[in-house]
């Protein structure tokens, strides 16, 4: 896990190296171990590294002797032990995981990332400097951006980096902060930055004279409905798959844990982690203690104790919520106001406390086994209550807004067109509607941007391609039955780990941000409704009264909205009004 920078220029005029520093210097919270710069022609990479693989001789760029070719990496390739078997290992000069693509670039040129499998944003330059390649994993697990203008194209593991070498300054994209303000994310390749892109999940451009030339990409998903087949034969094949997918997924060469809810997903790659390791597993779990919403502690200590893990409580409390806000809206330069930041970063910054540089998390499950409710609604006719995905958005009958928030859901409805082709069923469809944006763009910027923050690798082994060529074409009753979603993964489980009780309704993660803020409504009411960057979306006196009925009644709709607004206040803040984050969140607020 690292950060990546670089530029493409276009005519004769060579790369400022300068720019390098500038890079450097916005992305050493994402490698805190060394750095790296390479320069040729017109191209030019850098990176800042984490040190996890090959600590001795993995030190980057990676550059081939043969060709010249440069290549910077922020990631895993989880398969390169198989990769350099079948290559030849005379062939390589360090045990890096990041060494095959780079070879692959000399054998399949913009083809190089298909054999890969694992999370992975990739930079590469021919050895004459006149071509570069960008990559990204097919599900979107770690980022990479660009900005393309008449000087060529600047990339990067974080916008900020852009902004920071002076390639362009931080203006928002007036639509796509309406799409934040009601998905509490945005969507596609344009950010809410505008001349900033994503390169997309699993995405490879290629880039001559400092323009994009060729786009090509690999499917997460596979394609087609589901494949007929018995629950013993299914349950046979998903044991290999997830066992496989969690042994690769601990390759490294410093110390791991995981972070475990007591819920299926995490508790099944306790399961694994559990058979894999002669020690016992390190597991986190985050809890809120003092409020109304379920502590999913007791739940996950009773897990971890049965499976021989050594388990660690991690207390998030309302304190922690007002001091580590401005910090996280910092680290969130794309933003993400889904409050599972909130312990995602305390639980980031208490593992790099306790010495640990890798976690492995569950996110993916729900999404690849079809856990979440509102897929049980999308399969149900409009008359029984089905209805679309995301339908509603947080600011919607609150009076909240000067204008409509129109086209918010036309990035998710492009989404859903393109999901539904291929033969998929319903169900089959909302789970690739979510794995196109909601994934990439809400639950994995999350976890990337609050774990990198303190140099932190977060792996994700239901994200696997074996695992995902599994469960998507299971049969949809074997997805959904009997109200509850995920029935494989819980029958697996069941006979894994029974102690984790997997055929029990669980309450979803809840974080008890209503109540945090109702307890100060007013106060902090009064300073967020102040912002210009609220005052030019808002209606004040509207602001003012919805963080005020939090003062009295806890309602979810409103604490949702209110916490969207608090969030959005802090990060236009600081990453368009470029003020660094004065204390906790009234402090930042108030700060003039």
């Amino acid at each position: 896990m690292c950060g990546i920078a670089g530029l493409m220029m276009r005519g004769s005029v060579p790369p400022d190296s300068r720019i390098l520093d500038d890079f450097e210097a916005a992305l050493a919270h994402r490698g805190p171990d060394g750095t790296g710069r390479h320069i040729a022609g017109r191209c030019a990479l850098t990176h800042t590294r984490l040190a996890i693989i090959d600590l001795a001789t993995g030190d980057q760029p990676l550059k081939d002797a043969t060709s010249g070719r440069a290549l910077v990496a922020n990631g895993e390739i989880y398969n390169f032990v198989e990769l350099r078997h079948d290559m030849g290992e005379q062939r390589f000069v360090t045990k890096s995981d990041c060494e095959p693509p780079l070879l692959l670039i000399a054998e399949r040129g913009p083809a190089f990332a298909e054999p890969l499998r694992g999370m992975y944003a990739v930079a590469a330059c021919d050895g004459d400097g006149k071509r570069a390649y960008l990559a990204r994993d097919p599900f979107g697990i770690k980022p990479l951006y660009y900005h393309e203008d008449e000087r060529g194209i600047a990339f990067a593991s974080e916008p900020r980096a852009l902004f920071a070498a002076g390639r362009l300054a931080p203006k928002l994209t007036a639509h796509k902060v309406r799409e934040l303000l009601q998905l509490q994310y945005t969507t596609g390749a344009e950010t809410i930055y505008d001349g900033v892109k994503r390169v997309l999940p699993g995405e490879t451009l290629t880039i001559a004279d400092g323009r994009i030339t060729e786009r090509r990409r690999i499917a997460a998903l596979p394609d087609g409905g589901p494949i007929h087949t018995s629950q013993a034969s299914a349950l046979a094949a998903l044991d290999a798959a997830l066992m496989d997918s969690v042994a690769v997924h601990q390759r490294a060469d410093v110390p791991y844990g995981m972070f475990l809810s007591g819920g299926i997903d995490s508790s099944a790659i306790l399961a694994c982690m559990r058979e894999l390791n002669e020690r016992p597993v390190e597991a986190f779990t985050v809890g809120f203690t003092g409020t109304k919403v379920p502590d999913e502690r007791g739940l996950a200590e009773r897990v971890a104790k049965a499976a021989g893990a050594h388990f660690h409580a991690v207390d998030f409390t309302e304190a922690d919520f007002w001091d580590l806000l401005p910090k996280i809206a910092d680290a969130l330069d794309d933003p993400v106001a889904d409050y599972a930041v909130l312990p995602t970063y305390k639980l980031g910054q208490f593992v790099r406390q306790g010495g640990l540089k890798v976690v492995l998390s569950g996110e993916g499950g729900d999404e690849l086994f079809a856990g979440y409710g509102r897929y049980r609604r999308a399969l149900r006719p409009w008359w029984l209550g089905g209805r679309k995905m995301r339908t509603k958005g947080a600011m919607d009958g609150l009076d909240l807004l000067r204008e409509s928030p129109d086209g918010w859901r036309d990035g998710t409805q492009a989404s859903e067109h393109v999901a539904a082709t291929r033969g998929r069923t319903r169900l089959q469809a909302a789970q690739a509607t979510d794995c196109a944006d909601w994934l990439p763009n809400d639950l994995l910027t999350k976890l990337d941007r609050c774990l990198m923050a303190h140099g932190v690798e977060g792996r994700t082994p239901m994200l696997d391609n074996r695992v995902a060529a599994i469960a998507m074409r299971l049969p949809d009753h074997l997805k959904v039955r009997d109200g509850q979603g995920k029935f494989l993964l819980r029958q697996w489980l069941a006979t894994r780990l029974p102690e984790a009780d997997p055929f029990s309704k669980k309450r979803g993660f809840t974080v008890p941000v209503a109540e945090w803020i109702g307890a100060r409504g007013s106060k902090i009411g009064d300073l967020v409704a102040e912002q210009e960057s609220i005052k030019a979306i808002c209606k004040t006196d509207r602001v003012r009264d919805l963080f005020a009925s939090l003062e009295t009644k806890t309602d979810g709709h409103k604490g949702q909205a209110a916490w969207t607004l608090l969030f959005y206040a802090l990060w236009h803040r600081r990453h368009i009004e470029g003020r660094a984050y004065e204390g906790d969140a009234f402090a930042t607020l108030s700060a003039k």
